[in-house]
C-alpha cells in the first residue's frame, strides 16, 4: 500500500523538480543506487520496472526504503498494463509511470487514489489524460519533442504539468531549456546514473550529480 497520497506525492515531484529512474536486477546494487540518490538530496525513485523479477526486487527496495530512507517515494516505472499497476501498489509504490496511455492502469491507480503519469506525446492524449484523472503528465520520449514542445502545449493549457523523459542530462544548459519551457519537472536517468570504466555504478558520482542537478534547478527556480 503507498505511503504517501497522491497530492503529496505531486507535491514532491513539483517542489524538488527531478525524478531519477533506474533498473538493476540486483537488490543490494539497487539498495545503494537508491542511498546515492537520497544523499544527493532526491525525495522521489521511479524504479524502471524492465527485468525479470522486478517486482521482488522494488518489494525490497520498498522495504529498505521505508526502514532507512525517511520520506523516499518509491514508484514504478515501465508499467504496460492495469495488472502490473495493481501488483507494484500492492508491493507499495506510491506513483505509477506508463510509457503509453493506457485507461485501465488510470482506473487501477484512481481507485485506490494512486498518482499515475502516462506517457503522452500529442495535445489530444495529454488532454485525455487529464480527463482521465492524471495530475503530471509524462512527456515521453522527451528528446524527440524537446523544450519548444513543452511551450507549444502550455500555450493552450497553462494548467498542464508536464515531466519529460528522455533527453534529459543535468547540465545547466539542458535544464535551463527545460524549466525555462515552463516543466513541472525532469525524469532522469543514464545521464543521471553514472558507472565506473568496468561498467559499475559509480555510487559516489550518482550522488554529487544528483546534488548538483538540484541546485541547478533550484537556482533555475529562484
Amino acid at each position: 500500500m503507498a505511503q504517501f497520497t497522491r497530492l503529496e506525492v505531486a507535491q514532491v515531484m513539483k517542489d524538488t523538480g527531478m525524478v531519477p529512474l533506474f533498473f538493476h536486477k540486483d537488490i543490494e546494487v539497487s539498495k545503494k543506487v537508491l542511498k546515492a540518490c537520497y544523499d544527493g538530496g532526491a525525495r522521489l525513485m521511479e524504479f524502471t520496472a524492465r527485468g525479470d523479477f522486478a517486482h521482488e526486487v522494488f518489494g525490497e527496495l520498498t522495504k529498505y526504503a521505508i526502514a532507512e530512507l525517511p520520506g523516499m517515494v518509491m514508484g514504478v516505472g515501465s508499467v504496460t498494463d492495469g495488472a502490473a499497476a495493481s501488483l507494484y501498489m500492492a508491493l507499495g509504490a506510491n506513483f505509477i509511470v506508463t510509457p503509453v496511455l493506457r485507461e485501465d492502469i488510470a482506473i487501477a491507480c484512481n481507485r485506490k487514489k494512486v498518482l499515475w503519469s502516462p506517457g503522452c506525446g500529442t495535445l489530444t492524449e495529454i488532454a485525455r489524460a487529464e480527463e482521465l484523472g492524471c495530475e503530471i503528465v509524462k512527456l515521453f520520449p522527451g528528446d524527440i519533442y524537446g523544450p519548444q514542445f513543452v511551450k507549444g502545449i502550455k500555450g493552450p493549457q497553462p494548467w498542464t504539468s508536464i515531466m519529460p523523459t528522455g533527453g534529459v542530462s543535468p547540465t545547466r544548459e539542458n535544464l535551463e531549456g527545460w524549466f525555462n519551457a515552463g516543466v513541472t519537472c525532469v525524469g532522469m536517468g543514464s545521464k543521471l546514473m553514472s558507472k565506473t570504466a568496468d561498467g559499475n555504478f559509480d555510487y559516489a558520482k550518482i550522488e554529487s550529480t544528483t546534488r548538483e542537478a538540484l541546485n541547478i534547478i533550484k537556482d533555475l527556480r529562484s
